[in-house]
């Protein structure tokens, strides 16, 4: 039953993925067919417009692709609607917020927001400016950004998903117990569950002490797995790219930096410092290393994470910005059958990174809680 409920899922993701991504293409194909016969139709009043100021531009890759993993202050639904989040900002002034539709006009273009300073989104960031709309390096200084953004909302999304999954299943083994069969939800979590326990805690930490862990490492891996199915789907409430952003990778690092150090027992700190069984020269050249590694772990897990997943929202952008670089619709019969299967793949990225981050998470925290095996017999001996 729970293979057969996978497969229904990922069929489901499946068709999707297809029908958002092509929905896309041929409604921007659509778009630019209709820019371009109306460029046509009003060359004569090319003059007008570019007095105006609107011109027809160039599709441009590389901004286009990164303009959607990037954060932003409002959450793209469709065409020209999004929904606009709250800009939330402390400055010498005090407190000031309000909604991030003040940055874009009737056009969607940004414009200058006047507050307690006058505001603008400059590179996906509020920065403050003079009468001359430089930036006031002395007062964006100043400036805390405390705004609820794209990401900052997938995420409050992801959380809300996790606690509505994970309490519904508590709830249900508290009326049943853990006696009878999983029913629901229970069968869907049950074996994520064991297997986070039985082939990543135990093996790792071992059946002593792994138990103190588990909170910590269902945590990890759930966040971690539902912000990329997240990511993984283009219309709302995915589309943000929250694993692939680096505040987000670098802050489950710190947190697994700290689990880890603090719960470290005086034989860890011991082969850092102090490596047993060595000559005091090669401990003094060993232990700078070893201290080096302490930090150097929790970066690689941050930037695993961090550049895979920004990778593969790179590559199936990439594929669907085929059909705009050769002006035709009839190029997503290529794009998009290559983008499913790219996202097929990525399917199981999500998973994979999810698994390997709490796998090394996992083995740090047993290396620093392994108890002391030293062989004393050469000790003995001398």
């Amino acid at each position: 039953m729970a293979s057969r409920r996978i497969k229904s899922l990922l069929v489901l993701c499946l068709s999707l993925f297809t029908l958002a991504y092509s929905g896309n293409a041929f409604a921007n194909e659509t778009a630019s067919q209709t820019a371009s016969q109306t460029a046509d139709t009003n060359k004569v009043a090319t003059l007008d417009s570019t007095a105006v100021g609107h011109e027809v531009k160039e599709f441009n890759v590389t901004e286009t692709i990164l303009e959607h993993i990037k954060d932003d202050h409002s959450w793209h639904l469709w065409g020209h609607t999004s929904i606009s989040l709250p800009v939330i900002l402390y400055t010498p002034k005090g407190i000031e917020v309000f909604s991030s539709a003040k940055f874009m006009n009737e056009h969607h273009e940004h414009i200058v927001y006047k507050g307690n300073f006058d505001y603008k989104i400059i590179e996906g960031k509020v920065k403050i400016i003079d009468a001359t709309e430089a930036i006031d390096e002395a007062a964006t200084k100043a400036l805390w950004d405390f705004s609820i953004t794209k990401n900052v909302a997938s995420l409050l999304v992801s959380v809300f998903i996790i606690l509505v999954v994970i309490l519904s299943a508590a709830t249900a083994y508290k009326k049943t117990g853990v006696t009878s069969a999983p029913k629901g939800i229970q069968s869907f979590m049950e074996p994520i569950v064991l297997f986070v326990r039985d082939e990543l805690a135990i093996p790792n930490i071992g059946k002593k002490k792994y138990a103190k862990f588990m909170p910590f490492l269902l945590t990890v891996f759930f966040l971690i797995l539902t912000n990329n199915f997240l990511g993984l789907i283009p219309i709302f409430p995915g589309g943000a790219n929250v694993s692939g952003n680096i505040a987000f990778t670098m802050m489950l690092a710190v947190c697994v930096f700290i689990v880890v150090n603090l719960s470290a027992n005086k034989n860890y700190w011991q082969h850092i410092f102090w490596m047993p069984g060595m000559h005091w020269s090669m401990k003094l050249f060993l232990a700078p290393i070893e201290l080096i590694g302490v930090f150097t772990k929790p970066i690689s897990l941050m930037i695993r994470l961090f550049a895979n997943i920004t990778a593969g929202h790179i590559l199936v952008l990439s594929l669907i910005c085929i059909i705009f670089i050769f002006k035709t619709v009839y190029a997503s019969a290529i794009a998009v059958p290559f983008a499913v299967f790219i996202g097929m793949i990525e399917l199981l990225v999500a998973f994979l990174q999810a698994y390997i981050f709490t796998m090394l998470t996992a083995m740090y925290i047993g290396m620093a809680n392994e108890e002391h095996h030293h062989d004393h017999k050469e000790e003995a001996h001398h």
